[in-house]
């Protein structure tokens, strides 16, 4: 077996890692989605998306079943979204999205990562004007026409459409649709997809940096331990720079 099992159980560990955070992230998505509209995915647009997303990263429907009966408990805690900014090592901006109920803990946490890697925890308004505010979808290619679909979008506030691939490593898989938009064209374009019977495997937004930064190896390797850091607490959901990717 040697090298090659050992790179292949290396990959499955990661991905069953990266599995867990998903699953964390879409039973606190979930919570947020049915205190604000209610349990019914036909009458509440959010939570709908949000069970697509779950179902793009196989959580087992019993599990979703599972977190909006929780949800519904007026015990259950609420999580409010709260973003982070800050520098790490070399300049390089940092926007960490969080979801918590328990703003102390979050702030004080994400507040020593820094602190311990060499980087600095900044006010609101900070980094996040070096970044791009955009929602995404992603809809099965099926027998869509990329131009046509654009045209159908275009004044729903879609940006960029391109082919995503299947994911090899995953069965369930299949070929897809990306598309881009502005943050606030969020809701139109869910609709608008939603009218064209079209089949919505997962929606999230996304920072994209408007400037980039590029690094050494090892000043990459200075930055990489806030981002391994921050990934790892369970009230971050997603960690953006302005690091310039390895070509």
């Amino acid at each position: 077996m040697g090298r090659a099992f050992e790179f292949r159980k290396a990959r499955k560990m990661k991905r069953w890692s990266a599995m867990s955070k998903a699953f964390t992230r879409i039973g606190k998505d979930i919570v947020i989605a049915v205190k604000e509209g209610g349990p019914d995915p036909d009458s509440n647009a959010r939570l709908r998306a949000v069970i697509q997303n779950a179902k793009s990263v196989n959580m087992p429907k019993a599990n979703v079943e599972r977190a909006i009966k929780k949800a519904t408990d007026k015990d259950t805690a609420n999580y409010e979204t709260v973003l982070f900014e800050g520098y790490a090592p070399h300049g390089i901006a940092v926007l960490v999205e969080t979801s918590t109920d328990n703003n102390n803990r979050t702030v004080a946490n994400v507040r020593s990562y820094f602190n311990k890697c060499d980087g600095s925890l900044g006010v609101s308004g900070s980094v996040e004007f070096m970044f791009d505010h955009k929602c995404h979808f992603r809809i099965a290619a099926g027998d869509h026409d990329l131009e046509e679909l654009e045209l159908e979008l275009i004044d729903h506030g879609a940006e960029e459409l391109f082919l995503d691939e299947r994911d090899e490593d995953d069965d369930n898989s299949v070929d897809g649709i990306m598309i881009y938009a502005e943050f606030p064209n969020y809701g139109s374009m869910q609709k608008a997809l939603e009218d064209l019977g079209a089949e919505i495997l997962s929606s999230d937004f996304e920072y994209i940096p408007t400037v980039q930064k590029e690094l050494t190896a090892e000043q990459r390797e200075d930055v990489d331990k806030l981002l391994e850091k921050l990934d790892e607490d369970d009230d971050v959901n997603n960690v953006y720079t302005t690091m310039k990717d390895e070509e």
